[in-house]
């Protein structure tokens, strides 16, 4: 249920178990899997916009790809010898059929009715031009044919049979053009907005509860609890809770939660803040001809996150393409955050990683700001390398989510960019809070496991025997299993009702 106060001054006072910070999909995710593992286990939610998934989850702020490693290129890096390291892309992959476990396991007990409601069929794609870029689609294709995971992937260098696959690509280009290809059936686009309101509906019809428009403020140590403060974002009455376990799920603002609550783990940690913005169109002569996701290649300088991709979405019941993004550089840590956030976020501890980061990453500075500039004539240069009849008339910019990248140290000391999600654990697991931002969304199950073995572990016993109903494959490699890879992923499909795996 929501959570109701009474309209009075002062703070309400409050006892729970679990406070769970930020009502986006990660937080919704640990909430459900809590409800489910223990019904009578109290948890709150507390989220400073009025409604649930207004953050990244929102599915108009992220690319609602089921990131599976399938086209997203930065999962599968090219060696100085020529050869392609594609361990990221089978870490990736092994983690999203995690997360289509937890959804399968919903919809066969009933308490997920609908999944076309979130996840819908989607090709995944990868288009690239010119003999370098084909010559290392080539090696990827290679590299991962003899992989359990991978052996629905097609591969094309032929224009007419790239046109049947997507045909948007084609028309249009020269047909002398070198262009490579690989193919997917088997992806999804997922609207993660959907699917956190969903979480959060049958968390609340359980006995839970979440507080809009409270910001956290403050958390501190109680004893063996946490004391967690929560402003009214309308000026009303606050809020103090005291819990039993912390999790920040709060986007780019957990760092600086992890922070005030003073926890040593988080220390040496920043973030570095991207922006982006999509072009997006909604004519019908477009979206009707255009239902895959295909990925290219990164420009020089560009951030992994802003690999651009001519995205088929699917939200709220409406069909859209999306191009992009357009990266940018803005201080905040949320969409909806502040100026001073990067400042704010400054530790004695943290600032020598973060001018070390900015002094090795010219590249990406200098691409960022180059974006921010970037006249309406190069947007559509940049959308005609996937689509070369595109008119710019018919595609609207909106802005998408932000992004927090992770600023961390080296085992050396020296700062480093990360581009991924990494879980801070502290004070023997009773807080946590997770940084960092893509693939996020497509590997909340995966991450909320890890984070229940760490924040839980005098629990785990008890709930293993469900946990493994859940996730039966919990703790085991499906690429050392290709019987058990194939029956998971077949199982999923069909629960899901999307294209099930067919080897080459």
């Amino acid at each position: 249920m929501a959570l109701t106060l009474p309209s009075r001054q002062g703070a309400q006072y409050l006892e729970t178990d679990v406070v769970l910070v930020g009502a986006g999909i990660m937080s919704a995710t640990l909430a459900l899997l809590l409800s489910e593992l223990d019904p009578g286990l109290k948890t709150l939610v507390i989220e400073r916009r009025p409604g649930p998934a207004e953050e990244s989850s929102n599915p108009w702020n992220n690319a609602g790809t089921g990131h599976a490693g399938l086209c997203e290129l930065n999962y599968s890096i090219e060696q100085p010898d020529g050869s392609v390291d594609i361990s990221k892309a089978v870490k990736i992959n092994e983690q999203f059929q995690v997360t289509r476990q937890l959804w399968a396991y919903l919809i066969e007990q009933g308490i997920l009715k609908d999944p076309k409601a979130f996840i819908n069929p989607t090709p995944h794609l990868t288009f690239v031009t010119g003999a370098d870029h084909v010559a290392y689609m080539r090696a990827r294709w290679e590299a991962m044919q003899g992989n359990v995971l991978f052996d629905s992937m097609r591969y094309s260098e032929n224009q007419s049979e790239i046109a049947e696959w997507s045909p948007l690509l084609i028309e249009g280009r020269d047909p002398a053009e070198l262009v490579g290809c690989s193919y997917d059936a088997t992806g999804t686009d997922v609207d993660f907005g959907a699917l956190t309101k969903e979480y959060l509906r049958i968390t609340t019809s359980r006995g839970g509860e979440v507080a809009y428009n409270f910001e956290v403020s403050d958390i501190k140590p109680a004893g063996a609890a946490w004391l967690i403060k929560g402003d009214h974002t309308g000026g009303g009455h606050g809020i103090v809770v005291k819990a039993k376990k912390v999790f920040i799920g709060a986007g780019g603002y957990a760092l600086h939660l992890l922070q005030r609550a003073g926890v040593p783990e988080a220390n040496g940690y920043g973030l570095f803040p991207i922006s982006g913005q999509f072009l997006t169109t909604s004519k019908r002569s477009v979206v009707s001809r255009h239902d895959t996701k295909v990925y290219g290649k990164a420009s020089v300088g560009a951030p992994p996150m802003s690999v651009p991709h001519l995205d088929a979405r699917i939200i709220a019941g409406d069909k859209y393409v999306l191009f992009g993004p357009f990266a940018g550089s803005s201080p905040k840590f949320l969409k909806h955050g502040s100026l001073f956030d990067l400042p704010l976020s400054l530790r004695p501890h943290n600032i020598l990683p973060m001018l070390e980061v900015a002094k090795d990453n010219l590249p990406l500075v200098k691409y960022l700001a180059g974006q921010i500039l970037l006249p309406p004539n190069k947007q559509l240069e940049a959308l005609q390398q996937f689509y070369p009849e595109a008119d710019l008339a018919d595609w609207t910019m909106v802005q998408a989510g932000q992004r927090a990248q992770i600023i961390k140290k080296d085992e050396h000391g020296h700062g480093t960019l990360q581009f991924g999600t990494e879980l801070v654990v502290g004070a023997g697991g009773t807080i946590s809070g997770l940084l960092g931002a893509s693939p996020g969304a497509s590997t909340a199950a995966p991450i909320m496991l890890g984070l229940l073995e760490k924040c839980f572990p005098e629990r785990l016993d008890a709930w293993r025997p469900l946990l493994t109903k859940i996730v039966p494959t919990w703790g085991k490699n499906l690429v050392d299993d290709p019987a058990l890879a194939a029956s998971t992923r077949t199982r999923t499909a069909e629960a899901l009702g999307i294209t099930p795996p067919q080897s080459r």
